[in-house]
């Protein structure tokens, strides 16, 4: 089966060795995508419900570029550094996803490798 490698620019992508989504047949899988502005650095610092919007825009992006849509997502991974503002990312969440509702998980971590990051999501597809 033929390997798609789906990059996003990220200046992470090349030193760490990773993309930001990879097709095999019709499934693509979506690495842990931070709330990075179009010209770099952290959007929206402090403002957890946008990051959220900005995390799965560059999601729907990559499932996009290649070959799917947001419509093919079977799963989403959100990790927060505060996991008592969930319902913050939850609604941004909702907002794509409230007719898709993929299976989901909302998880706490100690932190990210900004410290303005908020929020980091994954998600895992699969195109019909």
């Amino acid at each position: 089966m033929q390997r798609r490698l789906i990059s996003s620019g990220s200046p992470f992508e090349k030193p760490i060795g990773f993309s930001r989504a990879v097709r095999v047949g019709n499934t693509i899988a979506v690495s842990g995508t931070a709330p990075i502005a179009p010209g770099g650095g952290t959007a929206y610092p402090g403002d957890l419900y946008r990051q959220t919007l900005t995390c799965i825009e560059i999601i729907k992006d990559a499932i996009e570029k290649a070959g799917g849509g947001l419509e093919d997502v079977i799963r989403t991974r959100i990790m927060l550094v505060d996991i008592t503002r969930w319902q913050e990312a939850a609604s941004a969440h909702g907002k794509f996803f409230g007719d898709i509702r993929p299976a989901s998980t909302f998880v706490e971590v100690s932190r990210f490798i900004d410290a303005d990051w908020l929020v980091e999501m994954e998600a895992d597809c699969v195109v019909a």
